[in-house]
Order: structure tokens, then sequence, then C-alpha cells
């Protein structure tokens, strides 16, 4: 595992001598002998998902989101889940949730806005609960945005919870934050493959390739043509033709990947984070024409910035925000055109392999 860009107290947790901006990807070895599955990060904690499904989490704590009481840059396992096997992880903010393998979902943090399901908005709950409104369901698949939680179950079922200042819970006209998990009823009967979070917008993917964007749409990040918010989920016409199979949401843009490996982005630009050599904000999707020729297989965006996988040259390109390093490109600047990060990338069983000298690293695609 590889981490790079900024960290106080230990986010993403290298080493207590390494602090500040990292402006190129380093060797993370505090589990020198375990493989990492899944990274998840916050606003200033990260979450780590080992294969053996143990989780533990380092950074800052002050509204319980590290799950257990040591704050800092040493990552520490969450022992009130010791006895489930996690499977995935999902960080907000300041909240933290974990899906077992019985289809469970965990979750602790801050919870003023109902982010956490638990049908109480506490400002902070340090343990992480089950969310017992879920507990008949087998829950598949979860995202946080800032301060909301989507999650998509075995029998279609699709929740959202949290706050809902812009409509990012998809339930329609004036609903208020909601504490507790609620159907979001006008998907239901479309078979959704993905579900995922922005900052405070929403998007959901069918199974046959259709685009549904509502919540904050101030920058277009919802690729509906025009800078209006939504209360519920509406269908991304400029999309249907092109066969996405995957979507990742920053904090106020949105990049969606095609079978054929294209990539399309779109709203906030100002970092450059859209990678068209440009700072405009983009109210359509438009494709990333950098990388055309090249298949891009993964994408992954942070609040301000995106990353794009091509195996076939061993490469990951990034673009827009790095003042903190967070491109991992070596330099602390922004960059408004696909850039490569600092070393060679090959796919291994589902992840990213770095080559790095003698140490064989394995590097999930997720950032923030």
């Amino acid at each position: 595992m590889l981490c790079w860009g900024y960290w106080s107290l230990g986010q993403p947790g290298i080493s207590t001598n390494l602090q500040g901006i990292v402006a190129e990807p380093q060797v993370c070895g505090f589990i020198s002998d375990r493989s990492v599955k899944e990274v998840a990060c916050g606003g200033n904690h990260s979450v780590f998902l080992l294969e053996d499904g143990e989780v533990y989490t380092c950074g800052l704590n002050t509204k319980g989101q590290l799950g257990h009481e040591r704050e800092g840059n040493k990552p520490e396992q969450i022992g009130a889940l010791a006895d489930q096997h996690i499977i995935h992880v999902a960080c907000g903010e300041s909240h933290s949730l974990a899906l077992s393998d019985r289809g469970q979902l965990f979750s602790w943090g801050a919870g003023s806005d109902g982010q956490l399901g638990l049908m109480t908005t506490e400002d902070s709950v340090a343990v992480p609960r089950l969310i017992q409104k879920l507990n008949q369901q087998t829950i598949l698949q979860v995202s946080c945005g800032n301060w909301h939680c989507l999650a998509l179950a075995s029998d279609g079922q699709f929740f959202t919870w949290g706050k809902n200042s812009h409509g990012q819970l998809g339930l329609g006209k004036e609903f208020p934050s909601q504490a507790s998990p609620q159907r979001v009823r006008s998907l239901e009967g479309i078979p959704l493959a993905q579900v995922a979070a922005g900052g405070a917008h929403s998007f959901a993917l069918s199974l046959s390739g259709a685009v549904f964007g509502w919540g904050m749409n101030n920058a277009g990040q919802l690729g509906l043509s025009d800078e209006k918010d939504r209360e519920s989920p509406c269908h991304v016409k400029l999309l249907r033709t092109q066969k996405v199979v995957y979507i990742s949401c920053g904090e106020e843009h949105t990049a969606v990947l095609t079978k054929s490996g294209g990539v399309f982005t779109f709203g906030a630009g100002s970092y450059g984070q859209l990678g068209h050599d440009s700072m405009n904000d983009e109210v359509n999707p438009r494709r990333v024409l950098e990388l055309m020729g090249s298949e891009v297989t993964q994408i992954a965006c942070g609040r301000q910035h995106t990353l794009a996988f091509v195996p076939s040259s061993g490469l990951i390109y990034a673009f827009g925000c790095g003042a903190r390093g967070q491109l991992g490109t070596g330099h602390t600047c922004n960059v408004k055109c696909p850039s490569p990060v600092k070393g060679y990338w090959a796919a291994h069983s589902g992840q990213l392999s770095a080559r790095a000298g003698k140490n064989d690293c394995l590097w999930n695609l997720m950032v923030f």
C-alpha cells in the first residue's frame, strides 16, 4: 500500500517522522505482513480494512470517527468490530461506516445531521453501532457524502439518510434531514449496479447503464445542463449512449467511466479536476480528451482531484488540486491536464501493484 498527500495526526498513517506534505507515493508499512483490502478517507481520518476483515483507523478523533479512544498517526484496530468480518468501509467528513459479510451495517463518528442512521442526532458516537433499521436487509454497497449516506440492499431496495440540505437524499421536495435510513421510492423497479455520494450530491447507476443524479448542483456536478439542485433522482440523458460502468464523486465534481475505457467529467473545475485543460466548471458530461486512446479501467475522485488508471501503459494519471501533494506527481501545484503519478503501476488481482524497487506493494485505487 502506498500513500501520498497531506497529513497531520498520521492521516493516512505512514510513520511518526513523516508529517505535512508528501508529494509522491510512499510505502505505508504499518502492517508489514498482512494485506490491506480497502482504504477509505474522511476529512481528517483514514480507515484501513484488512483482507482478514479487521478494521484499523487513524487521524483526528474529535467526533469519535476512529471508533476507538486513541487519536494520532498510528493506525489502531477497532476492538468493537473484532468479532465481525468486515468486507467494506466508507467515510464521510467526520463519520465512518463498516459493512459485515452478513450484510449488517455499523456506523460511528459525527451524528448531528443524522448521518449515522441510528435514529438519533447525537453529536458524536465513539463506538460502532449496528444500524438497526437495516437489520432486516442484506446490504451490498454503501457510500458516504460529507454528511449523508447511501446503501443498496440485495433485494434492490435503495436507502439514504443524513443531511438533506440540497436534496441529496433523493426523497422529493421538502424532506428534512433523516436520522434513519429511508427508501428512495422513485428508483424502485430499476435494478441498480452502483451508488456513489459526493460532498452533497448523489448518483445511482442502473444495471443497464443508465445514470441518475440528484442533490447539490451549484457547479453542474449532476451533468443536467444547468446549476439547479434536484430533490429527486434525474436521468442524465447526455450519458445514455455511453455505456457507463462506474461513477466516482468528488466534493463538487463527478467522473464516470465507460465500458470502452473512456472518462467523462463534469461539475466544479476551478482546480483543474475535470482534466479539460481549463479551470472552468462544466454542466454537461465532457470527455477527457487527453485520455482518449488509453483504456482507463479505474477512476477515483478526491475532494478536488481525480485519478485514472491505464494498465496497458502502467500509468495512473492525476489532475486537479495538488497544493498538498495529493496528485502524487512530485509537485505541489494544481494540474488541469492528466499528469502521471510517480511510479510504474500494474493491475494485480483487482487491485493495483506498484513496482517500487525491492518493495512489491499493492495499492487500491481509492482516494479522498
